[in-house]
Formats: C-alpha cells, structure tokens, sequence
C-alpha cells in the first residue's frame, strides 16, 4: 500500500498546474516555487576594519553603485547592497573584531585579576590605582576591608613590616578592549569588589556601571573610522 501511495503522489506531482480563476483572483492546484536568476555572493569574513577598508578601495569585486557599511555593534560590521526587484539584499562581507575575553561581573583569582587588568586594559589612572591597590592587599586582610558604597579601603602593604590604608573611589574610570583595535576605546564606569574567599584567598571583581552607555560611544567611534577612511568612495554610505 506504500508504495502505490507513493507512486500516486509521484503521478500527481508530473501533473502541470491548474490555474483557476475564483472572484477575480488567481488560485493554483500546486504549489509553485519562484526560479531565481539572481543568486547571491557568499560574505566574505574578516576581523579588522583595516582589511575592510583595503578590500572596498582595491575594487576587486563588482558591485551596486551603491553600498551600505552598516555598523552592527561594537564588534560586527556589515557590508551588503541595497534592496534588489525581489526586495533582498546582498551581504558581501562580514567583519568580526578579536577582542580579549573578561568576565565583568565575575570574580576571579587576585593573580589573575591583576594580570587581566595590565593585558586586557588600556592604562589610565584609575586602572594605575587599582593595580596599586588590589596589588598588594594581603591574604587575610579583606575582612577588614571597608564599603560604605562610595569608596572602599584594606589595609595593604607599605613597606617591609609596615601596614598602612588604601582607599578606592568607586566608580572607577576603565577603558578595556571592547572594540576594534584601530577605534579609540571608550572609557566607562564600573565598581570594583574585593573579597575574601576561604579557599582561594583574596578575589576581585569589576561590574559594569554606565548602563551600556559605551556601545554607542564604540559604534560612533567606528561608524567615523570608517567614514573618514572612505571619504574618497562616495557609494560606501556608512550607518550605525
């Protein structure tokens, strides 16, 4: 019985459609499926804005007249064409920035937070301070550490035997990498936690503290890049 269902359905199918007409309206005893005979190029995938740049002004590939650069987030950006007949778009490339992992939010390991903070942020003062600071608090000491939610303070190291109070203003003013390397990073607040794990001994923490408010300065940041960049190449409008 399968398989003269199957061989029914198959006669059925090598049967031309059959357009009626019902109050003025097309109907089609089948579904129909639409041929393309415009295909569309597979993107290509890049990680810098530089290599970008470079591919739009050799000219390799041809293109619509016009173009949108299309600055996606901070770390994605688009290059496709403008609506087609069938009300598609192309998308030629795809850029994705390489950008180091950290944790906001997150406690880690006092060794590890430190070295996060020198290779994974741009110095300023504030990241200076807290290298000082969370640098040389001493295994022990957190439960002395003060937080009357503005600034905080331990009692760390000043000298061979000696023993002083350092405090830390809170928010601090951090620029991580958070976007494209050839943009300027923005800087924003985030509060700094300290505290003392039985285990592992002191851990630290940054939490992000601009309500997101850095994405916007990183995307405008590319979107003028980018801009500047193809001055010259007026059929490369560029959005964010």
């Amino acid at each position: 019985m399968n398989g003269l269902k199957e061989a029914l359905e198959y006669a059925a199918e090598l049967k031309k459609p059959e357009i009626v007409n019902i109050g003025g309206e097309d109907y089609s005893d089948k579904r129909l499926y639409r041929i393309c005979h415009n295909p569309k190029a597979g993107k290509i995938g890049m990680t810098t804005l530089t290599s970008l740049v470079e591919y739009l002004k050799a000219g390799i590939d041809d293109m619509d007249n016009r173009m949108i650069v299309h600055v996606v987030s901070p770390t994605r950006v688009l290059l496709c064409s403008p609506l087609d007949l069938d009300r598609e778009r192309e998308y030629m490339v795809e850029v994705n920035a390489q950008v180091p992992e950290f944790q906001y939010g997150r406690y880690m390991g006092h060794e590890s937070f430190l070295i996060a903070l020198q290779s994974k942020f741009i110095g300023n003062e504030d990241r200076d301070l807290l290298l000082r600071f969370a640098g040389t608090v001493e295994n022990g000491t957190v439960a002395q550490y003060g937080d009357d939610g503005v600034s905080q303070k331990a009692t760390i190291k000043t000298g061979i035997a000696s023993k002083g109070e350092a405090i830390v203003p809170n928010p601090v003013k951090l620029r991580p990498f958070r976007t494209f390397m050839e943009v300027e990073q923005p800087e924003s607040a985030f509060v700094f936690r300290m505290r003392q794990n039985e285990r592992d001994g002191v851990e630290c923490a940054i939490f992000e503290a601009d309500g997101g408010a850095w994405m916007n300065a990183a995307m405008k940041n590319v979107k003028e890049y980018l801009q500047y960049e193809l001055a010259e190449l007026p059929q490369f409008t560029v959005i964010s």
